[in-house]
């Protein structure tokens, strides 16, 4: 609980007096304001929200430093305020913490008490003065922050982040290039930890998905995306008068055109294997005799239309089924395993094939059961898909490799 006590100070009799004077506004109608008097008054209305956000944080410093709050228990002033205005303490906490520093950038804090700079305005100057380099002389942090308020009559917060990035080139020009350069690396550096890429499949035949690149590689995907999205790409592959798609529905397009676009050639091999789609098909549904669903080796399944769509732009790599689906040998005879070997692998293990493990096939090995060096051919009845782990178990002296039945293999180690 607050105490009420009568105002003796000329700032608390001040506050006092707006209040009065907001109280007595709160039924007043504004239908009769004129159109020019209506956008002065908005107008000045910014600038008597700035003047009452610097006297806020001043007063909030000074409680701080007496220790407002101490003598109900709170721990600090923020807290304490924060419970008393019922802002989160996050923002209390940026309360205090401008008024300490609008006590040290007095150019901010006074631009600020006289309605000439908003809020953003003074966040972004303070962070650009603060992100130079340390040791600068005191006048050319003077001669920032002056730059910066003097820069804020015409340009608002945003435009001031790019001016505050570009300080040094004002205060200091022998300076700008490196520290530039430090920042710069900094920041790609930090970009490059931050990187995320996460998909979810709806079970509905869509995949939603989030993504954080750096800055670079942001520019080029945009880059390739705007290309293929452009109206003369969309004329040419669809032919004249394609309605003009909305932009998130065009980008959207676009990128599931470039990865459609993107060559096996140009990626690392897995496995030995090319980064490549396998889809298992029925002859009879390639030709369109059938109507039968396409199976990845991924495990999703799509329509026949989409597998003779791809038919008609990738390579197809055969794989002949005996009478029983039984996967017949498409290699020869050679020391390691053949492309096509390792895909009718895939399609056949479906994975690494030691009990428990869940590997798909594009990141698992080929595995001879009988050794090549002891006389064990390559081919598919002597091959099985392991996942890197288990395949170096498999090699490993102290443990025993059993196969089962069906097909899957269990691990013991040796006594």
């Amino acid at each position: 609980m607050t105490t009420t006590t009568t105002p003796h100070h000329q700032v608390a009799s001040a506050t006092a007096r707006m209040r009065g004077i907001a109280d007595a506004l709160v039924e007043a109608s504004v239908w009769s304001m004129s159109v020019p008097e209506a956008a002065s008054t908005l107008v000045e209305l910014g600038r008597l929200k700035a003047q009452v956000i610097e006297l806020e944080a001043r007063v909030a410093a000074h409680a701080d430093e007496v220790q407002v709050g101490t003598e109900v228990g709170a721990t600090s002033t923020s807290n304490w305020y924060a419970h008393q205005t019922r802002e989160t303490r996050s923002a209390a906490y940026r309360t205090v913490r401008r008024g300490y520093d609008l006590a040290i950038y007095d150019r901010v804090r006074s631009a600020l008490a006289h309605g000439d700079l908003r809020l953003e305005q003074a966040d972004v100057i303070i962070r650009s003065i603060r992100a130079l380099p340390d040791g600068l002389d005191s006048d050319l942090l003077i001669k920032a922050e002056e730059h910066l308020v003097t820069a804020a009559q015409e340009h608002d917060a945003k435009r001031l982040t790019i001016l505050g990035r570009r300080l040094l080139e004002v205060i200091a020009p022998e300076l700008a290039d490196q520290h530039e350069s430090d920042l710069l690396e900094r920041e790609e550096a930090k970009a490059a930890q931050g990187c995320r890429f996460t998909m979810s499949d709806d079970g509905h035949g869509k995949v939603h998905g989030r993504f954080t690149l750096p800055a670079l590689e942001a520019a080029e995907l945009k880059k390739m995306l705007l290309a293929l999205a452009a109206p003369k790409h969309l004329a040419a592959t669809h032919g004249p008068g394609v309605e003009r798609r909305p932009g998130p529905e065009r980008m959207g397009r676009a990128f599931a055109e470039l990865i459609d676009r993107i060559s096996a050639k140009d990626l690392p091999q897995v496995g030995g294997r090319d980064a490549t789609i396998v889809v298992t098909i029925d002859h009879d549904t390639l030709l369109g005799r059938l109507h039968k669903a396409g199976i990845l080796d991924t495990g999703e399944r799509i329509s026949p239309a989409a597998a003779r769509r791809l038919a008609c732009t990738a390579k197809i790599i055969p794989v002949v089924l005996g009478a029983d689906s039984e996967i017949l040998d498409v290699g020869r005879a050679r020391r390691f395993f053949t492309k096509a070997q390792l895909t009718a692998l895939s399609i056949r293990d479906g994975g690494c094939v030691t009990e428990g493990c869940d590997w798909p096939p594009w990141m698992c090995h080929a595995h001879h059961w009988t050794r090549w060096t002891d006389g064990g051919p390559s081919d598919l009845d002597n091959a099985g898909l392991l996942c890197p782990h288990h395949h170096a178990r498999a090699h490993d002296p102290t443990y025993d490799t059993q196969r089962q039945p069906d097909g899957t293999i269990r691990f013991h180690r040796r006594n």
